[in-house]
């Protein structure tokens, strides 16, 4: 179909997510681009700011979006039931279908019958899958193979979403980032950071591997551009800073951003896999030790867009967000 927005002209956006992590950088991006914002929050703010607020108590399969949707050129849903390292529901399977599917699906065939012109949909890496081989790189044409429910409810829904789009007018644009760090990031990654600023020695000086990360401000840039470029509709995207570096790297990358050395003890990584195997910390290992890399050149290629920041200027911002006074 035609283009839905011309790049430069400001038009309404819907964030569902506006509150997280990524929506409340997003939204702060799309206002000073000019765009009209439109957030979705649980309870009514008491102080609006520069957005429209609408206050939806339960976001879930039911939920009506009619009066959201009103006027809406663009949907970019970020809202969802995240990846949990230790998740207590009896059901995840269910809870994760339920809240990253159905709920999915529900917005987007609202929206398509509202006529909103474009979807845009924050998946996951997950979807290719959890490592990579030395030197191979995920694609997006690769065949999905995710790994746990998350990343099967984010397969389920790019597939259910494709499908809706085909049958309508409304366009699509799904986004898979790897882990995404900046001002605000929480989990595993603002541990790393705290360690590394308390100066707290770390095991990881033998580990070898290369990592594709997303500093917060490129993936709110590209985000933002995939609402605007004509390319980017009906395409999947991989998206990363454009620099894999190793967690050791990553390490001395947080230090230097602090002022810092870098402690890194050069632990075996056969030792720190057996380590993390008796406390059932194998799949936080994981992530520290393994390969996961993505090719960004279809994003490069097709929309001509290149991250704005850094590898080093993403890891400054982050640790300048935890700083204490």
């Amino acid at each position: 179909m035609d283009a839905v927005v011309d790049a430069g002209v400001p038009v309404r956006i819907l964030v569902t997510g506006a509150t997280g992590f990524v929506g409340n950088a997003l939204c702060a991006h799309l206002y000073k681009l000019g765009h009209g914002v439109t957030v979705i929050v649980r309870r009514p703010a008491a102080e609006a700011g520069p957005y429209d607020v609408i206050s939806i108590p339960r976001i879930e399969p039911q939920t009506d979006w009619s009066s959201a949707l009103r006027g809406v050129d663009v949907v970019v849903h970020l809202a969802a039931r995240v990846h949990l390292m230790n998740d207590a529901s009896s059901d995840p399977v269910l809870e994760y279908r339920k809240e990253n599917v159905e709920t999915t699906l529900n917005l987007a065939r609202q929206a398509a019958m509202q006529a909103v012109g474009r979807f845009v949909y924050l998946s996951s890496v997950k979807t290719n899958g959890e490592l990579t081989l030395p030197g191979v790189l995920f694609r997006e044409t690769a065949t999905p193979n995710p790994k746990d429910p998350y990343g099967r409810s984010k397969c389920e829904a790019e597939d259910g979403l494709r499908q809706l789009c085909k049958e309508g007018r409304m366009d699509l644009v799904i986004i898979r980032p790897p882990l995404v760090y900046g001002p605000g990031v929480k989990a595993n990654f603002a541990a790393l950071m705290r360690a590394v600023q308390r100066g707290w020695p770390l095991p990881l000086g033998s580990v070898r591997n290369r990592r594709s990360l997303v500093a917060l401000g490129n993936l709110v840039d590209f985000i933002a551009t995939t609402i605007e470029h004509p390319n980017a509709a009906n395409q999947t995207f991989l998206v990363s800073d454009g620099h894999d570096i190793s967690t050791p790297d990553l390490v001395r990358g947080l230090a230097r951003a602090a002022g810092l050395s870098a402690r890194l003890v050069p632990v075996p990584v056969w030792a720190l896999k057996a380590g993390a195997a008796l406390v059932g910390k194998s799949e936080a290992l994981q992530r520290l030790c393994g390969n996961l890399q993505v090719d960004i050149s279809k994003a490069r290629a097709l929309l001509g867009w290149e991250p704005p920041l850094t590898v080093e200027q993403g890891l400054l911002q982050a640790m300048e967000s935890i700083r204490t006074p």
